[in-house]
């Protein structure tokens, strides 16, 4: 019997539990158990980071998301930048409000396979800035997990602002070691310097690295639909390389996805045949590859 078994008032004098307790949870507040039972019911947590910022990954997340959905899987996508959730816009979900209760809230359905949590459908307008120290942006993090009713899902992607901070390592300890990561860089010297501390991050928290993306990697021109290299190409993958984990591969600068995410569509409902479109196909592969 534990020590905490002696102390309960529960404990029988043959060292069991006459209230029914797992001694392994016993002592846990409720909350805790409400998250570990929300968590049991998703199979994979894909966690989406960057070490800097601009490098495109709220559009590398919404898009992932939606090709997994459009694959017949079942996904929440799970925004935490709490201070530029950008994730309603690129889905044309601003106006969108969850359906609150006293003890939980549901997820705003995109499709019948994607649904959508962010800070934006709770702010109150879009001229709101939203000025929270630490405590609190751990406290609706976990709210986000413990209180929306997520359910059953194949798939929970979560956009992390940019850096090793607060979000990030908030998300990756309330998830646990079982949380697999999607980093996201450009091509140039000044963003692989910052992205290399997130694979770091993720070694030292014990968290898979599931691979890196090289997004905005070369310019393809709407015209000849040529491909021109305005950064030096290739930064992602030598960073992959050098830190020993996958390299998921090379999205380029599009025209296409730049529009795509200003007017509220994401890429991969509308071009996902297009050579851009087979890029992110290519980098979703692996991560379709996990519920196989």
């Amino acid at each position: 019997m534990s020590k905490a078994c002696k102390s309960c008032p529960s404990a029988s004098a043959s060292g069991g539990c006459s209230s029914g307790h797992d001694p392994k949870s016993c002592g846990s507040k409720p909350e805790d158990e409400k998250i570990a039972k929300t968590l049991s019911r998703i199979k994979n947590k894909i966690v989406v980071l960057s070490g800097k910022g601009g490098v495109g990954k709220s559009t590398v997340s919404a898009n992932i998301a939606l090709a997994l959905a459009l694959a017949g899987k079942q996904v929440g996508l799970l925004d935490v930048d709490i201070h530029g959730p950008s994730i309603p816009r690129l889905l044309s979900l601003q106006d969108a409000k969850p359906h609150i209760e006293p003890d939980h809230m549901e997820p705003v359905p995109y499709n019948n396979n994607l649904w959508v949590m962010s800070l934006g459908f709770l702010i109150p307008d879009k001229e709101t800035a939203v000025i929270w120290r630490g405590p609190m942006k751990l406290g609706l993090i976990k709210q986000f997990v413990r209180d929306v009713t997520w359910g059953d899902l194949d798939y929970l992607v979560t956009d992390c602002p940019p850096g090793t901070g607060d979000e990030p390592l908030a998300v990756l300890q309330t998830f646990g070691p079982e949380a697999k990561v999607v980093i996201v860089t450009t091509p140039q010297g000044v963003a692989v310097d910052d992205v290399r501390r997130s694979v770091t991050f993720c070694n030292q928290l014990g968290n898979p690295v599931l691979g890196i993306v090289e997004n905005m990697s070369g310019f393809v021109c709407p015209n000849c639909n040529t491909t021109h290299d305005i950064f030096n190409a290739g930064g992602g993958e030598a960073l992959a390389k050098e830190m020993g984990v996958p390299f998921l591969g090379r999205i380029p600068m599009d025209p296409e996805v730049v529009r795509s995410g200003d007017e509220g569509y994401p890429f991969m409902k509308v071009q996902g045949e297009t050579p851009t479109g087979q890029a992110f196909a290519k980098v979703v592969a692996p991560i379709l590859a996990l519920s196989k």
